[in-house]
This record gives C-alpha cells, sequence and structure tokens, in this order.
C-alpha cells in the first residue's frame, strides 16, 4: 500500500525548524496553531514514532524527523519549482523569496511588509543556509533571497544591507589546557571556515564536538553546553543562548556582510519594495557602524605558544 506525503504538511514541518516553534509557523503559514499540531501528528503516524524529540524552547527534531526534514526541503523545491513552471498566476506576481535560517525571526516583518506593498503578489517560502539558497537562486528557481556574505550571480544582482557582527555562543564545561570543543556547520560553510580561521590564526587548539547542516540542530547542541560556536551577535537575545567564557577566545570572525539577492526576472518596483521590507524587518540587527574596520583575531601569551588542532571532517 503507498502512502503518499503531502507537501502542505512537509511544508509545515520546515517552518517549524526554519522559525523555530508551532506557533510562529502557524503565524507565518496562516494557519491556526491546532492545524499545525494535526499536521505532525499525521507524521508521527506515518514514521512510528515522534517527529519532534522535545517541542517548545528546547525545540529538537528526532533522529527519523532530522532524516525526514531532508527528503521534505528536497521535495518542496522541486514542487515549487515546477508550479512556479506549469502555473503562473493570473491575479498577480508570484514570486520565491529564501531567507537565510539565521535572519529567519525577521520574517514575519518582512512577509507583512511585501503583503502591503504588493498584495496581490503570491509569495513562496524558503528557509536554509546561505549556500543553500545561493544554489538555488543559480539554478533560478528563487527571484529573492536575504544572504549572509552574499555572492552576486549570472542571472542575480545583490544589494548590499549592512554588516552584521557576530558573536561566540555556548558555554561547555573544559577542562585545563584541553583543546576548545566546538559547534559547526557543515560544509560548505562560509561561516565555518571563517570560524576556524580565526581560531587558527589565534593559534587556539579545538576539537569538533558536534557539526550539523541545519541551524535548529546547531543551536541545541549550543544549549545543551556541547561546544562553542559562532553565530549572529544577537542569538543571545533571540534564542536564549548562553554568550561564550573563555580564556583563549579571539575575537569572533566578521562582521559578515548581509545582502539582498535579487534576480533579472523581478519587476524593479517589487525588488524596491522588498528591499525596504528587510531593511525595516532588520532594524533591531545589531549591525557594525558604516565605516567600522573588523578587529584582528585577539592573540595572548598563552595562545600563542598553542598549537591548533584539528578534529576529522
Amino acid at each position: 500500500m503507498n502512502h503518499d506525503l503531502q507537501i502542505g504538511t512537509l511544508r509545515t514541518l520546515a517552518a517549524i525548524v526554519d522559525l523555530g516553534g508551532f506557533s510562529r509557523a502557524a503565524e507565518a503559514l496562516h494557519l491556526s496553531q491546532p492545524a499545525v499540531s494535526q499536521q505532525m501528528r499525521r507524521l508521527d503516524s506515518f514514521l512510528k514514532e515522534p517527529v519532534f524529540a522535545a517541542t517548545g524552547r528546547n525545540l529538537r527534531l528526532s533522529p527519523a524527523g532530522q532524516e525526514l526534514l531532508g527528503y521534505a526541503r528536497k521535495m518542496l523545491s522541486l514542487n515549487d519549482e515546477a508550479v512556479a513552471r506549469f502555473k503562473p498566476p493570473r491575479d498577480g506576481l508570484r514570486i520565491s523569496f529564501g531567507i537565510c535560517d539565521q535572519l529567519s525571526e525577521a520574517l514575519p516583518d518582512v512577509l507583512s511588509g511585501l503583503k502591503r506593498v504588493a498584495p496581490d503578489s503570491r509569495v513562496t517560502l524558503r528557509t536554509g543556509p546561505s549556500e543553500a539558497l545561493t544554489e538555488q537562486l543559480g539554478a533560478g528557481s528563487l527571484d529573492l533571497a536575504l544572504l549572509l556574505d552574499p555572492v552576486a550571480g549570472t542571472d542575480y544582482h545583490v544589494v548590499g544591507i549592512g554588516r552584521l557582527e557576530l558573536g561566540w555562543f555556548g558555554r561547555p564545561a573544559v577542562g585545563r589546557g584541553a583543546p576548545l570543543p566546538l559547534v559547526l556547520f557543515t560544509e560548505p560553510s562560509r561561516l565555518r571556515g571563517q570560524t576556524l580561521s580565526a581560531l587558527a590564526t589565534a593559534r587556539v587548539p579545538w576539537t569538533s564536538a558536534y557539526e550539523g547542516a541545519d541551524l535548529l540542530g546547531v543551536r541545541a547542541a549550543l544549549h545543551a553546553g556541547l561546544g562553542i560556536g559562532c553565530l549572529v551577535a544577537n542569538a543571545d537575545a533571540t534564542w536564549g543562548l548562553p554568550t561564550a567564557v573563555h580564556p583563549l577566545l579571539p575575537a569572533p570572525p566578521g562582521p559578515v556582510a548581509t545582502g539582498l539577492a535579487v534576480s533579472s526576472r523581478v519587476p524593479r518596483d517589487y525588488a524596491r519594495s522588498a528591499l525596504d521590507a528587510v531593511r525595516a524587518a532588520l532594524r533591531s540587527y545589531p549591525f557594525a557602524a558604516r565605516g567600522a574596520v573588523a578587529q584582528p583575531p585577539a592573540t595572548s601569551s598563552a595562545a600563542a605558544s598553542m598549537r591548533s588542532v584539528t578534529a576529522p571532517g
């Protein structure tokens, strides 16, 4: 007997993970919270086990839920690409909008801003790491994307918004003289490279304590005290992550450029309105002062005498 997964249910799963909760997903998808919960119960029944190992503030996918999320993202991407190809809207512009998961808290304000300026438009939303969204831009399956460390492409340009400060988070128990346990994004990740470069410059020994592709898993590892990681500097206020305290930590890398990638397919007026909506939604984010110069990683006599210890992978 065949079992068909519903695209709407998979979209809800991805929204819960990307936005960090059931209520936020319900708001973004214009669903009631009971409807969101019912969809997750259907997935529980499909998997024969819970999709989420923990809900609420400590939201965490189960191993089966994590695997299902990977399939969900692939299915959603293919579904949205097919719909955009064969079902152009009759009553307004259809826009596929991507947003880097570290900036996803700004989503409700971005969407409401777009709705005000173009009420007849229909927005398809995707979230994820900037690297994955950049690939989708290059493939033509995204029209707009709010990215960290964006790179212009052949069929899209990037409008700079500012440079976001980064910070160290997590308070693992570290023995005297032990290498620093790190919580890292898996490759491809420019933030991973910047993190390791900062530690290498300061000659801080490290070991890999956790590696994951999704922000939700990285946040969970930091909450659990597995290690120290580098995220946008407001991660303490936004997600309740503890700021890192360690004598050998250098200054965090960054600030990192933030920009809106705009496909050549997007009308100029809409692109201008989208940029205004994004800037307004990011007003409370920790942008570096214009003209500020990033500081080189701090070093100490103790750090300078230590050699970097890299972990496999």
